[in-house]
């Protein structure tokens, strides 16, 4: 082999990630890429390394050799800071009130991080006029400010573990998707037809994971203005024949979209993996939307806020079972969610538990809330506290007898705010003849927590499903 053919072999191998690659020590770029989008960025380590690059930026903002500036400047940046975060405090926790319990301390501390460098800015741009006249410096200030802000919006997605990776971050997806088309309908053997899934055996062809469909659910029945579902389709849903799959219908959080199970809450990965150890099965999860809205909070009743009971209840259901082959039985359905989803998932239990008598409750409230029983009762119910009864599942544990039903409730283990709550409803449920447990993990209320505790529950919940791995 003469040299030039050496040199076109050489880079060729280069292009591709080959044997040169590996002898000449270089890494592909698209391999360099992925390692980087997979980087953690909720891990303790990363929160250490935020805030010492938040606290190296700050300083420099504040860093000027005029005394004048050093005297006056930094003490009224930090006073505007404190009262601007206080001001935003009593609007979020007082006035507009868009969460049912109060935000963790330490998302005002980095909220108050990212306005103090604001400050610091507007101090050195607008009030020193100096330094905005040198381009140089302008540009290497606006930049510290933004290295601080991305810093602080990294702290408090490291709170609660939403964005667990840069790919997340960055809205890259991670999993397989498909267009929800005529390919997913029910295949002509559905229902009597169809493989029974213990008897099922796969095809050599069936993928290695499942894909995710995006669909919109109308609310025919309930009127709810209902968001986009996202479906989760196992491998053996891309075979034929298919057998007729159980269904999980998923809720998430409040505040919250239906994607958030895919990116925290790592259902693809989750599910694909017991897939993986049991010939391709596992449920159909109909990630529904629960709310109507980001920061729209329903209380999964049916009332002027929207009726959002009836469209999980009765509208995502019928949809599922016309549009989807899936098992049509009650016995194969379940629901679950995270915090409001996981509140709401008890809610549909107690009260249609015909249609869901299979849930997840992963860290829920107490009970369905604005913040308070009485604002509640108020605004939701129109003051009417019978009303409530009838949707709270505390009530109805004591009221009713539930020995079909079942249930697995988690919570994290520093979970202060939703574990005594929990507690109590276990013991409810227990006393109103339900088949229930309780898991805790590690965490506290968090998409660590929910995405440890789905993938410990799933083996379990398959077995009520119908649908045991060998």
């Amino acid at each position: 082999m003469d040299d030039r053919a050496v040199i076109g072999r050489v880079a060729a191998d280069h292009r591709v990630g080959g044997p040169a690659c590996s002898i000449l020590g270089f890494m592909p770029w698209t391999g360099l890429a992925g390692r980087a989008l997979d980087l953690r960025i909720s891990t303790t380590a990363a929160v250490v390394v935020f805030a010492l690059v938040a606290v190296a930026g700050l300083l420099a903002l504040a860093a000027r050799r005029n005394r004048r500036w050093l005297l006056v400047g930094p003490a009224t940046a930090l006073v505007v800071t404190v009262a601007v975060v206080a001001a935003a405090a009593v609007v979020v926790e007082v006035v507009w009130r868009p969460f049912p319990d109060p935000l963790p301390k330490i998302v005002y501390v980095w909220s108050g991080t990212a306005v103090l460098a604001l400050a610091f800015l507007a101090g050195r741009l607008f009030v020193r006029r100096r330094d905005r006249r040198h381009p140089l410096v302008a540009a290497g200030l606006l930049l510290t400010a933004v290295v601080v802000w991305i810093s602080a919006a990294g702290g408090i997605n490291a709170q609660f573990d939403a964005y667990p990776t840069v790919r997340a971050a960055l809205g890259i997806s991670d999993y397989r998707t498909v267009p929800f088309d005529a390919a997913l309908a029910p295949q002509p053997e559905a229902g009597a037809g169809a493989p029974d899934p213990g008897n099922w055996s796969p095809p050599a062809d069936l993928p290695a994971t499942g894909a995710v469909a995006r669909a919109a659910v109308p609310g025919a029945v309930s009127g709810f203005s209902a968001r986009d579902a996202r479906i989760y389709l196992p491998p053996a849903y891309f075979a034929t024949p298919r057998p007729d799959l159980p269904v999980l219908v998923l809720l998430a959080g409040q505040p919250g979209s239906t994607e958030d199970w895919l990116v925290g809450g790592k259902l693809t990965h989750i599910m694909d993996a017991y897939a993986a150890g049991n010939r391709g099965l596992a449920p159909v999860v109909v990630l529904a939307d629960g709310t109507g809205g980001q920061f729209a909070n329903p209380l999964c009743v049916d009332s002027h806020l929207g009726n959002a009971a009836t469209y999980l209840a009765v509208d995502v259901p019928e949809w599922v079972r016309s549009h989807l082959q899936v098992d049509p039985d009650p016995r194969a359905w379940a629901v679950g969610g995270l915090s409001y989803g996981g509140t709401c998932a008890l809610q549909l239990a107690v009260t249609r538990p015909d249609v869901y008598p299979t849930f997840l409750d992963l860290s829920g409230q107490a009970e369905p809330t604005l913040g308070d029983r009485n604002t509640t009762i108020r605004d939701v119910f129109g003051g009417d506290a019978e009303a409530f009864a009838r949707n709270n599942p505390a009530d109805l544990l004591a009221k009713n007898r539930y020995p079909d039903s079942a249930g697995a409730f988690v919570v994290g283990l520093g979970d202060t705010d939703y574990r005594s709550g929990l507690e109590q409803l276990v013991a409810a449920a227990k006393a109103a003849g339900m088949d229930v447990h309780l898991t805790e993990v590690t965490g506290s209320h968090d998409y660590s927590v929910w995405s440890a505790g789905l993938e410990k529950e799933v083996p379990w919940l398959c077995h009520r499903l119908g649908l045991d791995a060998p």
